[in-house]
């Protein structure tokens, strides 16, 4: 996936209203490990469902760090994405509540590690998450609002499936060098699948994460990344924080383990610009 020559385009296609009904479907994406895509969507579901809303995680990633991040423990998992993936399983029979109220997830397991393989072979292998995700889906407190997909750090045929079945991306983007190179080829390939699978996929945003305002090199970064995708980037950054780090040990999003840490108190800000972000969307589709 990551040698698309596709050239990158800024065009936005507006699906129909119709795509706005529940739930609204977000990948956080990445190609490159180490960026805080996991933190990102963890801390990101638990801001919204603290706002109201019921969400749901789709831990893609074979390493299962969304599922641990939330208290999932291996020995826990009765079914996985793996089997919304390959089996008969539906997404609300392997969705798991977790401590947080309204936040359910949808666990990764080992098994994930061969899927890559196995979908290579797989009847409707670009689509068999997102005919398992577009429709009405119900958790135990009712109907989804959103439903976030956490994927692995590589641009393969799980990434792919999440691509195809969501609306729009959410990139998180580590502030050094080597991310805006990344992120090129991630911009790329969501233009090739909008194209070939999916037209309504569209880039809800990209977020600076590990921010460091005493480091040079951050602010020519955000400079650069700002100066291209424009509005795109989100104003809220994540700063460089030990809190981030410390709450997965401990199962708990870092919104719940210090909620009074500058890292989630950054996440608490982009949940309130996604939130406006998803206004404004709704507003423009209803005007289509």
């Amino acid at each position: 996936m990551s040698n698309v020559s596709v050239p990158v385009s800024s065009r936005s296609v507006t699906p129909s209203f119709k795509a706005y009904d529940h739930p609204r479907l977000l990948a956080v994406a990445n190609q490159k490990g180490g960026v805080g895509k996991t933190t990102t969507a963890i801390n990101l579901a638990t801001a919204l469902s603290a706002v109201g809303k019921r969400v749901l995680i789709v831990d893609l990633d074979p390493q299962g760090n969304a599922s641990t991040g939330l208290g999932v423990r291996r020995s826990m998992i009765r079914v996985s994405s793996y089997d919304v993936l390959f089996g008969d399983t539906s997404v609300e029979d392997a969705a798991v509540k977790t401590k947080v109220p309204r936040l359910s997830i949808v666990p990764s397991s080992v098994h994930l590690s061969g899927a890559e393989i196995e979908l290579v072979t797989a009847h409707n292998r670009e689509y068999r998450l997102r005919d398992a995700l577009r429709r009405p889906l119900m958790g135990k407190d009712g109907p989804y609002d959103y439903v976030i997909l956490d994927c692995p750090p590589s641009l393969n045929l799980l990434t792919l499936n999440a691509l195809v079945a969501v609306d729009s991306v959410i990139v998180p983007l580590q502030c050094e060098f080597y991310a805006l190179e990344g992120l090129s080829h991630l911009t790329k390939t969501v233009e090739r699948v909008r194209k070939q699978f999916n037209p309504r996929l569209d880039i809800h945003g990209v977020v600076l994460t590990m921010y460091d305002q005493r480091n040079n090199l951050t602010a020519m970064v955000e400079r650069d990344v700002r100066q291209f995708f424009g509005d795109k980037v989100y104003k809220t950054v994540i700063p460089r924080n030990v809190r981030l780090s410390e709450a997965p040990s401990y199962g708990l999003p870092a919104i719940v383990y210090d909620m009074k840490c500058a890292g989630a108190q950054a996440y608490i800000h982009l949940a309130s610009e996604v939130i406006k972000r998803e206004r404004q969307i709704k507003k423009a589709l209803i005007a289509a």
